[in-house]
């Protein structure tokens, strides 16, 4: 227990510590200036994608014709960010430190219902205020945050404010009709064109740089909240848009001429919290945090603790085991004996299709160092989410230069079996499971094309997707097969029989698809609680940061592969059953299925997700997360089943 309470111990530290991936900001009101640093007065407010926990399929800022302003100065996205859909564009709200607005018209949008443009712009737009899309600002690299009350009187931060509000023709309010009680009328589409938006800075205290920021009344941004509401204003005279207006309804059939004004007001607030602590509000404002820690807690204890009594058995057992062969004086006896020893002569025997299970195995190496060196990054704090797109770029990246060990075991493990179709070998290695994945990923990203989604990549993304995969991960494949195949092939402990040993009838529970069924529970049981945060994140607009605790699972999943599937090849081989090469993979590699399983049950019971696009989506990117996941626990528990094999038959003594 001494390693697990360092391992924790470190665990925790990383993920408090925290690398925010840009600098710290500067400003102060215009015209005045640090005396030991430079400052500026104008903030820029970036849009980003909007998206909706109701589909899968997001849009872009301007076609749901908001105001807009030329977008030829966008901010330069990296890779990661492109492929998540990010589409990050400047917009015409302006702020400048410490100037308070009051009623700033930005734009004045005009329908016609007998034009039909009008008619299909103001369409899209009730649409999208019907399925609950979210706006996504960033100010100051910080998601603008929408902050309501929850239950207990606790305060939930949402990053991003919806666009309007909804009500039915049954008088169903909407969640963002919570905005204002004054959302009442049936069938009415209420749009949030007036934005409440408060900028809170920290103004550091101290000696030298703090007190030139103190004394020049500058500052750094720690948060920007935004209060959004349905403002209807006149057709003549200034527009007021205090909390007393009544509210912008568009009814379900526009008959007539339609003005809409957006506006916006600007506070400034000084707080006490530091700049580097500034992301704490919105991952700490999560309904439940407590209850979700110590869930995670409590499950990896009892993980842990089966995994040890599962170790204990096993070595308790094989202990007597051995010592019990290695005292057998003559072959009659040996022969008379049962269990695991009578089969070394087949334990070895190349399994079939060898050439498509060391191709899953290199892959396998290949995604396992890929999560393992991400998470790493992630625990360190390179991958925080202020840094946008760096998850995922650092895994395409990792993933694209890890085709040597890919290639490397591939050919190992193909050389171990016999295999003399080399080249075979070497191109499925590169081509088969990448391929799998990206040929179901560019299906899915023609539903986005034809759905005009902002998520859909460009088609120079996907060449360049294209270039990475066969420019560089390709060749590095091919060069790790030809250090593979250079080396000489794996040893045995003991030597295969020219005639394969007939496997007696075997019980219910030493059969083959039970002990698979098996085999994933208690892996899964270790990550279904992560697994719903993870899914969370993706699926619900949450920010997910638990790097520490998903390493410790990440652990512990290795771990429990490990042993579930030891102790269901002990099992086997003491029925006198040899055939444990497939079997090892898939009795691990059967976690995919459960979590797949669990996928089903989060889409049906958590999520509000309809319409036949998004539920093709949402299904296509979970087999592509099963799939990997599916290639990474079944590489580890061959692994280990292999050690474990080699290992119990070199300490046995054979005639």
């Amino acid at each position: 227990m001494l390693w697990l309470l360092s391992l924790s111990f470190l665990l925790s530290f990383c993920n408090a510590f925290y690398l925010p991936g840009l600098a710290p900001v500067t400003y102060c009101k215009k015209g005045e200036s640090t005396e030991n640093a430079d400052c500026k007065s104008d903030i820029p407010v970036y849009v980003n994608r909007l998206n909706s926990v109701e589909t899968v399929v997001p849009y872009e800022y301007h076609k749901f014709d908001f105001c807009t302003v030329d977008e030829s100065d966008s901010p330069v996205e990296n890779l990661g960010q492109v492929v998540f859909g990010e589409r990050i564009r400047p917009s015409p709200y302006k702020l400048s430190f410490k100037k308070t607005e009051k009623c700033k018209s930005v734009c004045q949008r005009v329908y016609d219902p007998n034009r039909k443009e009008d008619k299909e712009r103001l369409k899209f737009l009730k649409k999208g205020i019907a399925n609950n899309y979210y706006h996504h600002w960033i100010v100051d690299n910080m998601p603008v945050t929408w902050c309501y009350d929850v239950e207990n009187n606790q305060k939930y931060c949402s990053r991003g404010f919806p666009i309007g509000c909804y009500v039915t023709k049954e008088g169903k309010r909407k969640d963002a009709c919570v905005i204002s009680s004054k959302y009442t009328e049936k069938d009415t589409y209420y749009v949030f064109n007036h934005l409440d938006i408060q900028i809170f800075y920290h103004i550091p205290d101290g000696s030298g740089f703090g007190s030139s920021l103190e004394s020049s009344g500058g500052g750094r941004i720690v948060s920007a909240k935004v209060i959004p509401r349905s403002v209807n204003y006149p057709e003549k005279g200034s527009p007021k848009c205090d909390e007393g207006a009544n509210p912008m309804g568009i009814p379900a059939e526009v008959k007539e001429r339609l003005k809409m004004n957006y506006t916006y007001s600007v506070s400034w607030e000084t707080s006490p919290v530091k700049w580097s602590s500034r992301w704490d509000y919105i991952l700490e404002s999560m309904p439940h945090s407590n209850i979700q820690w110590f869930s995670i807690m409590n499950s990896l204890v009892i993980v842990l603790f089966l995994s040890g009594m599962v170790a204990m058995i096993m070595l308790r057992t094989l202990h007597r085991d051995i010592a019990r062969y290695n005292q057998m004086d003559n072959s009659e006896d040996a022969q008379e004996e049962f269990g695991w020893k009578l089969v070394h002569g087949d334990v070895f025997r190349p399994p079939r299709k060898g050439m498509l299970l060391a191709v899953l195995n290199g892959n396998g190496i290949q995604i396992f160092f890929m999560m393992f060196i991400t998470l790493v990054f992630a625990c360190l704090g390179f991958l925080s989410p202020a840094n946008r797109g760096a998850l995922m770029t650092c895994t395409l990246v990792l993933y694209v230069c890890l085709g040597t060990p890919a290639g490397y075991v591939s050919a190992r493990v193909y050389k171990m079996f016999g295999g003399e179709k080399w080249k075979s070998n070497v191109i499925l290695t590169a081509f088969l499971c990448p391929g799998v994945v990206f040929g179901v990923f560019f299906l899915l990203n023609l539903v986005l094309w034809a759905e005009g989604s902002s998520a859909a990549i460009p088609f120079s993304t996907l060449i360049a997707l294209l270039a990475l995969w066969f420019g560089i991960s390709v060749p590095l494949t091919f060069v790790g097969a030809y250090f593979g195949y250079k080396r000489r092939p794996i040893e045995h402990p003991v030597r295969t029989n020219q005639i394969p040993r007939q496997i007696p009838d075997q019980s219910f529970y030493t059969r083959p698809l039970p002990g698979i069924l098996m085999g994933g529970v208690l892996p899964f049981g270790c990550i279904f609680i992560q697994l719903f945060f993870i899914l969370n994140s993706i699926w619900s607009q949450q920010t997910y940061y638990m790097f520490g605790f998903l390493m410790l699972v990440f652990i512990i999943l290795i771990v429990t592969c490990s042993e579930a599937t030891i102790l269901l090849c002990y099992f086997h081989l003491c029925a006198e059953d040899y055939h444990w090469w497939w079997r090892s993979f898939l009795t691990s590699g059967f976690t995919a299925v459960y979590l797949f399983g669990y996928c089903i049950h989060y889409f049906v019971s958590k999520l509000e997700i309809h319409g036949a696009a998004s539920t093709f989506l949402y299904f296509g990117y979970t087999f592509i997360i099963v799939f990997l996941f599916f290639l990474l626990t079944g590489t580890i528990g061959f692994f280990a089943c292999f050690w474990f094999v080699s290992k119990i038959y070199g300490v046995v003594k054979v005639d």
